[in-house]
């Protein structure tokens, strides 16, 4: 569990030279108020900045300096994971990133990437999208789980459920696949030469064997075919090469091709979404007579142009999308006649290279067939002969060893890469969790007095139904329901990661979500919730200081004096 104990800051956004230090483990709740402007979610930004070197609102680093000091930014971070003490210390002019660890610098031999990777990777083990689903739910530029795009919904809930390991595995088993691939294809090849190396030396023993002037005959004809074969091969080793360069020629269209079918997907993505937009808002249009949050009655005729005028936008979109949907399969068609070539010329390199292995070893083996015929009258069958051959036999078992072992290892890797693929094992896990997550939203949902039935799936698509069966989707609610599924969401994450013990910490950051979006029952109802955690710190920042401030154990106030901010 990460203990998140004290964070302080200087010359940072609006906060002048003096250290302003927020102690995280000391109350249960805290409230934090102030007028607009004052610095409440200063502690935001400089959290996220600290940690992972970017702020939690949308703001320009080079904008995060004090403008009237305009140096000497610090943001320092104290927390503990066991016993383990660590201070992440982050500046700005001049440019500061320190690790402390039981009050030693860690080591900094690393550039600021790799020791940025260190601290997400090692120390807190998680990143900036998971500490803002877990720790933060802000009302700036967070973007809630259920506005994520379905890639990263899967990566913060693997990273909860401590399970990102075997993507990372998966990767390594690719390339470990790959490289068993090349080295089965040259142990196939070291065996093939040695088994021909074996029957040249067994048929040299062979022709010593016999009278002398019949192995002097034997190894000129020998030679004489070898010069033929050698001959034949460079013949066919010059046809693959005229051959390939006639297949790049007609591939140099390949970096085009690819780029069209990077800009298709582009484009499509841009169409779908921009499909997706025009349904929504006739969906609104067609299904509400009053507007959701002003209440007033929608103008019958300006739904109905507004409909035909989507309907019409929509006309044009999905025309495109089926004109490029043409374009993109003519496109692919050629990027498969492509690779089909590209793949053609590969194995022609490859028979290239086996031509002129060959040649090489049918040359050297001539070489030492002239100089056999010029000492074959004297020659009889010598103790070296005898000995190379066993060496070659020995040299060949090795290598045919060698090529099973590779052999099974691929087959193991394979199996193994098939169980850590996304279909594998980690989504049995997430299937496993599933139905405790699913209990755990609804059941804060229903805490807060939102009685849906919220489901998500293994691709984390939801399926909301109301107690009539009503279907619905997270975009058709109101802010402050959206606002109701997302602290669920919050509380379940938090949950999850308590039960792996992966994304643990005791830090709850909540920015104006009682300002906007929720209602006197709904602040009520998530006050009782907040009531229930344990071993937990949970900050509040808001404006509604009247109504909240007897319900915390611990009242901030940030001010505004003389254009710097500072905790009253």
């Amino acid at each position: 569990m990460i203990v998140f104990k004290k964070v302080r800051w200087k010359n940072f956004l609006s906060t002048g030279n003096q250290f302003t230090e927020i102690q995280l483990d000391r109350n249960p709740t805290t409230l934090i108020i102030g007028e607009n402007g004052a610095g409440k979610s200063t502690i935001l930004d400089a959290l996220c900045f600290g940690l992972f070197g970017k702020p939690f609102r949308n703001i320009n680093k080079a904008q995060l300096i004090n403008t009237i000091n305009l140096k000497d930014l610090i943001v320092e971070v104290e927390f503990k994971i066991s016993s383990v003490e660590y201070l992440v210390t982050r500046g700005m002019k001049p440019n500061r990133f320190e690790i402390y660890q039981n009050g030693i610098l860690m080591n900094q031999d690393a550039n600021n990437r790799d020791y940025q990777k260190i601290l997400e990777q090692q120390i807190l083990k998680l990143n900036y999208r998971s500490f803002t689903q877990v720790v933060i739910l802000g009302s700036s530029t967070f973007v809630p789980f259920m506005q994520l795009k379905a890639r990263h919904r899967r990566e913060v809930v693997e990273e909860i459920l401590d399970i990102q390991i075997f993507s990372l595995m998966n990767l390594l088993l690719k390339q470990k696949l790959k490289d068993l691939v090349d080295e089965i294809r040259d142990m196939d090849y070291q065996v093939n030469m040695a088994m021909e190396k074996i029957s040249m030396q067994e048929n040299h023993i062979d022709d010593i064997k016999e009278n002398r002037s019949n192995a002097i005959r034997e190894k000129q004809i020998k030679y004489n075919n070898n010069k033929d074969l050698i001959h034949e091969k460079n013949t066919e080793r010059v046809g693959y090469d005229e051959k390939n360069k006639n297949l790049f020629a007609s591939i140099d269209d390949q970096i085009e091709a690819e780029k069209r079918s990077s800009k298709f997907k582009e484009i499509r993505a841009t169409l779908i979404e921009k499909h997706k937009t025009h349904e929504s808002m006739i969906d609104f249009f067609e299904t509400n007579i009053e507007c959701p949050t002003c209440q007033q009655h929608i103008d019958e005729n300006y739904k109905n142009t507004m409909i035909t005028n989507r309907k019409e936008e929509d006309s044009v979109v999905t025309r495109g999308l089926k004109e490029l949907r043409e374009a993109e399969g003519k496109n692919q068609e050629r990027l498969n006649e492509i690779k089909k070539i590209t793949d053609e010329i590969r194995d022609n390199q490859v028979t290239i290279a086996q031509l002129n292995s060959s040649v090489t070893e049918l040359e050297k083996f001539n070489a030492v067939l002239l100089k056999e015929i010029k000492t074959q009258s004297n020659e009889t069958i010598s103790q070296d002969d005898i000995d190379k051959l066993k060496d070659m036999k020995k040299e060949c078992k090795v290598a045919e060893e060698k090529r099973t072992e590779l052999k099974k290892e691929k087959t193991y890797t394979e199996a193994s890469k098939v169980m850590l693929q996304d279909t594998g094992i980690k989504t049995k896990i997430i299937k496993q969790y599933l139905p405790v997550m699913n209990k755990l939203i609804n059941k804060y949902l229903n805490s807060m007095e939102f009685y849906v039935n919220f489901t998500l799936d293994e691709n984390f698509n939801e399926t909301i139904k109301s107690r009539y069966r009503d279907d619905f989707s997270y975009a058709s609610f109101s802010e402050g329901e959206k606002m109701r599924i997302d602290l669920a969401l919050l509380f379940t994450w938090r949950a999850i990661a308590k039960m792996k013990n992966s994304t643990n910490t005791n830090l709850l950051i909540l920015d104006e979500i009682f300002d906007s979006s929720l209602d006197g029952a709904g602040t009520d109802e998530f006050l009782k919730i907040l009531n229930t955690l344990t071993k937990e710190n949970v900050f509040v920042i808001s404006h509604k200081q009247d109504m909240l401030i007897d319900k915390f154990r611990s009242v901030l106030q940030f001010k505004k004096e003389k254009g710097f901010s500072h905790v009253a």
